[in-house]
């Protein structure tokens, strides 16, 4: 396998602190004005992607704010003007035909840097409580294919014909299309089997929730071997860092954090309960201890610099290509990162 070049992307702050929500030293914030100011400041430090995820209510408590991923999306695409924008889109929610028509729109004016992240969702209560079925998992995957059937021919342009259990379109075309490239790019999360076809059928790039480096070549070995259509699959992993000048420093900060992240032990609880127990990122991440969210530290990125940029590395010669990374406190923690990290692997951040 040719080894990609290295990506690093940040997971923007829609629901607040990625780790603990308690955290005297992040207090709770989730608005417009802080994500504004840190993806902007990501975009300075040399930062090459920010997933923007999807809820409509708070996942942990549903009385904390929550940003709306797609507003705030269009949004960021007028302010920035390097950074990739990913929005995540759950596509019980959307209509094809709008949310190709808005991605078209984010599209054309971020000039070309906007992508969609395809995830079948895993909270109930946010479907449930607006009146929407919430499907078994193999449902809502087989839901979600439909649904990208349509949407992705409509991004190109295309004039779309299409009869199937969900949606019919006769004749539909979105203009404009194609002013910059195809299309947006199309990133799919999700690990089960209904998951990794849909990937290989239908995506650009998998995100895979972070966890140890053996699990994750094994996932991209599954995945690399199926049959496709067009350009090779390309890969992302999630992981949360702690980077110290020594591993003891960041094992100490390891600490801290999950101390602080046992003081959100109710929430955690009431968003199990609402979770999907078909879900194999919630079964993935149940199977070693991590702080973050969607693998967090179980990809093992804690230590110090050398040893977190060496981990970096060998996940790069896997085939991980962007790195979505969260930190906490969020902004110091990304800025030790730019300068620490990106230089060992032979990425300089570019002057302010």
């Amino acid at each position: 396998m040719t080894v990609p070049p290295i990506r690093f992307g940040i997971w923007a702050l829609v629901h607040g602190s990625r780790a603990a929500l308690q955290d005297p030293d992040e207090p709770y914030d989730a608005s417009w004005k802080r994500n504004r100011e840190l993806i902007l400041e990501a975009e300075r430090l040399g930062f090459d992607s920010t997933l923007v995820a999807q809820h409509t209510i708070n996942p942990h408590k549903p009385d904390l704010a929550q940003l709306e991923a797609w507003t705030a999306s269009a949004a960021l695409a007028a302010l920035t003007s390097r950074i990739e924008i990913i929005t995540a889109i759950k596509p019980l929610l959307y209509h094809p035909a709008v949310l190709a028509k808005m991605a078209l729109q984010i599209e054309e004016i971020s000039g070309g840097r906007f992508a969609i992240n395809v995830v079948n969702a895993w909270n109930k209560l946010e479907l449930e409580r607006a009146g929407i079925a919430f499907p078994e998992h193999d449902a809502r995957y087989a839901y979600g294919r439909e649904w990208l059937s349509v949407v992705e021919p409509l991004m190109r342009g295309e004039s779309v014909h299409f009869q199937g259990e969900q949606f019919r379109l006769d004749g539909y075309a979105l203009r404009p299309a194609g002013l910059h490239r195809a299309r947006p790019r199309i990133y799919v999360g999700g690990e089960s089997e209904p998951a990794r076809a849909l990937v290989a059928d239908q995506g650009d790039v998998w995100f895979i929730n972070g966890q140890p480096l053996d699990d994750v070549k094994a996932l991209i070995a599954d995945v690399a071997r199926r049959p496709r259509t067009n350009h090779p699959l390309r890969f992302g992993l999630s992981a949360f860092v702690i980077a110290r000048e020594t591993d003891e420093e960041a094992q100490a900060a390891l600490r801290h954090l999950a101390a602080l992240a046992e003081k959100d032990a109710a929430w955690k609880a009431v968003k199990k309960a609402n979770t999907d127990p078909d879900s194999v990122m919630a079964k993935t991440i149940a199977k070693f201890p991590r702080v973050g969210s969607n693998g967090g530290t179980g990809a093992g990125l804690v230590g110090s610099y050398d040893t977190v940029a060496s981990r970096i590395r060998d996940f790069n010669r896997a085939g991980i290509e962007t790195f979505m990374l969260q930190f906490q406190p969020f902004e110091a923690e990304m800025r030790r990162f730019a300068e620490h990290i990106m230089p060992r692997v032979a990425i300089t951040p570019p002057s302010a």
